[in-house]
């Protein structure tokens, strides 16, 4: 594990420990959990992003061999 050093904000820092009174977990638990859902958060994001960028890629190929067939076939007529 690795140590960190970090600077929150007060009103982060009370709303975090009346929450973790209440939930009964230790604070150092609390934010790995905290920051592994932000990550996989942004994981998602990033990955939505990727396929949203290459699902135009693919769909514009798609079209231009449509257009290649449709033209193929109007020519044989």
């Amino acid at each position: 594990m690795k140590n960190l050093s970090l600077k929150i904000d007060d009103n982060i820092f009370q709303d975090t420990e009346k929450i973790l009174s209440k939930i009964k977990t230790n604070r150092n638990r609390y934010i790995n959990e905290a920051v592994d859902f932000y990550n996989m958060l942004h994981k998602r994001k990033i990955l939505t992003k990727q396929l949203k960028k290459e699902s135009l890629l693919v769909r514009d190929e798609s079209m231009k061999i449509l257009k290649e067939f449709d033209e193929s076939e109007n020519e044989s007529v």
